[in-house]
This record gives structure tokens, C-alpha cells and sequence, in this order.
């Protein structure tokens, strides 16, 4: 059984800036963060679970994705969830793990890119940890800096440490 998720909430409030300081970066997407200007990459902004499910197997199956985490190999499905307040994964006891990603008009939130590595994170941490304790936050900031670029790991790995999360820095 995995240690009782404390830094959940922090992780969440770290990830609100994140996405806050894409979508408020402008065409030029160049952003200042811990004195150094960088340009952030696009992030991918999904119309539908399947563009979500297509997203998810195009990463899994990327080398240098492979190469870092051996759960790449492993299958996740990735389906709609009812509601529109989170989205999640599920690490079902004998069945596959799942993506449940929210698709309603008020659950569009959930189909960017930034919140599906999130929860692929969660498939790819193989850390006894917290839900989202350091193992999640290792994994999450890889896995970022591998699909999206080290500029995006870099801001994630700014934002978290100095949010005191998961002990990155």
C-alpha cells in the first residue's frame, strides 16, 4: 500500500502556475523563469478522448521514452470519464491501467497535454511513494522534458522545486 498523499494539493497548486505561465506565454511563447529567458514549446490541445488515446500510444511508444521508463511497455487505456472536475488514473489490480480523461464542455480543461502527461506520469511511476510523492515527481518531470523538450522540464523542475514538491530542485 502506497504512503498517504500529502503533497497532492501543493503538486496541484505547482501545476496551476505551470500551466498558467503556457497559456499566458504569447506568440513569441518566451518567458523569463529563475533569470533565464527560454521559449516554451507548443503544447498540444486535444478535441477528443481518441486524439487523447492516439497521443498516449504515439508517447509510449517513443525511444527515449522507452528507454527511461520500463512500464512504456505497458498498456493503458484511455477512455471518457463522466463529470468534468478531474481526470485520473487508475491502476486496476489484474486488469489494464486507465486513463479516465473528462470530455463534457466543462471538463475541456482535462484534453491538453500538460494534464495527459500528468496522469501518464502515474503510469509510468513505479515508485512505492505517495500517489504524488518524489518517484511521481521524478517521473512527471522526465517525462515532460522527453515529449515536450528540456525547456518544458526545465520549468517544471523551477516551479516544483521552488514549491517545495517531490524534493526535485
Amino acid at each position: 500500500m502506497r504512503p498517504r498523499d500529502v503533497g497532492r494539493a501543493r503538486l496541484y497548486e505547482a501545476e496551476r502556475l505551470v500551466h498558467r505561465m503556457f497559456d499566458n506565454a504569447g506568440s513569441s511563447r518566451t518567458v523569463e523563469i529563475a533569470g533565464t529567458q527560454l521559449t516554451l514549446p507548443a503544447e498540444a490541445r486535444f478535441a477528443t478522448v481518441e486524439a487523447v488515446r492516439d497521443h498516449v500510444g504515439r508517447v509510449l511508444s517513443m525511444t527515449s521514452v522507452r528507454q527511461r521508463f520500463a512500464r512504456a511497455g505497458c498498456p493503458v487505456i484511455v477512455r471518457e470519464r463522466r463529470g468534468h472536475r478531474s481526470a485520473e488514473y487508475l491502476r486496476t489490480g489484474s486488469g489494464t491501467p486507465q486513463i479516465a480523461i473528462p470530455s463534457s464542455a466543462d471538463g475541456r480543461w482535462a484534453l491538453r497535454e500538460l494534464v495527459v502527461l500528468h496522469e501518464l506520469a502515474h503510469h509510468l511511476d513505479e515508485s512505492d511513494d505517495a500517489a504524488h510523492g518524489h518517484g511521481f515527481v521524478v517521473a512527471l518531470t522526465d517525462l515532460v522534458s522527453l515529449v515536450l523538450g528540456p525547456e518544458a522540464g526545465f520549468v517544471y523542475r523551477v516551479i516544483l522545486g521552488d514549491s517545495g514538491v517531490g524534493g526535485v530542485g
